[in-house]
């Protein structure tokens, strides 16, 4: 299957403060990739790389086979759109915010956006279930609802990649659902190429095609969800104690933290 995202011996960071390296991975052509790891493992170093914001210091990142470090950014935004952790956007409404995903493909010195760029938006506000509020201004939304409006303007860039930092960071359950329910369907029926960054173990686990584990600024494992979320590699990665079983549903694999109170019993019972 044709990639979207080729990343090969990558190595990039802070100085000597911190650097990811020998990252080696292919995203998937229309497949939901998802990088987990504990605290201080480099995803967010790893997503930075991607989106241009970190120099590449040794390695390639190649966007639809074309190398990303050449790459203007404009050239970038219309490639992938990113939706970071946090929605850095206060007194604007949310039509405008998500107008501003149509800048890439402005003209030089167009002050104004086209009848086409409103087209696209509202199609999309009404994708995400904000286009009924897309007079209040950003500041005035929960958090669950910025990420919508976030989503909103990335998918107005129309690009064929999404990249999502920890978007369900902070919310409820019933957000975190509604946030990631619609990138599967934009996966699934856009043939969207998605690639999150997502703390939950389950979560990436029940919505992910594949898994990118880190430890300590490099891979530890990747594969399918059944292939990555072993009890062996997430003690290993996390220094946790676990239980993984299936999902009686989906078949894909559970994560159970298991309690100091019950290390002692579950030592003693080989056959759990």
């Amino acid at each position: 299957m044709e990639n979207a995202i080729e990343i090969k011996n990558l190595r990039c960071g802070y100085g000597h403060k911190f650097t990811i390296h020998d990252i080696s991975f292919n995203v998937q052509r229309g497949k939901l990739t998802s990088i987990i790891g504990p605290n201080g493992a480099g995803k967010t170093t790893l997503f930075r790389a991607i989106t241009g914001m970190l120099p590449v210091l040794e390695g390639s990142i190649r966007i639809n086979d074309n190398d990303a470090t050449r790459m203007t950014h404009k050239a970038r935004a219309r490639q992938i759109a990113i939706v970071n952790q946090t929605v850095e956007a206060d007194f604007i409404s949310i039509e405008d915010y998500v107008l501003m995903g149509r800048l890439p493909y402005h003209a030089p010195l167009q002050l104004f956006e086209s009848s086409e760029d409103y087209a696209i938006a509202e199609k999309n506000m009404r994708l995400t279930g904000i286009w009924e509020k897309r007079k209040k201004l950003m500041n005035q939304l929960s958090g669950g609802e910025q990420q919508l409006a976030a989503i909103a303007r990335a998918l107005t860039q129309q690009t064929e990649i999404l990249l999502l930092d920890e978007p369900t960071s902070h919310l409820d359950i019933s957000h975190q659902m509604r946030i990631l329910n619609l990138v599967q369907l934009l996966n699934r029926e856009k043939n969207l190429t998605v690639l999150l960054i997502i703390h939950d173990l389950n979560l990436a686990s029940e919505f992910s095609d594949q898994l990118i584990m880190l430890k300590e600024g490099s891979i530890h494992t990747a594969g399918t969800p059944e292939e990555v979320l072993t009890y062996e590699n997430i003690e290993s990665v996390y220094d946790t104690l676990v239980l993984t079983q299936s999902n009686p549903l989906s078949g894909k694999p559970c994560v159970f933290p298991v309690s100091e109170k019950h290390h002692l019993h579950l030592r003693k019972s080989p056959d759990l």
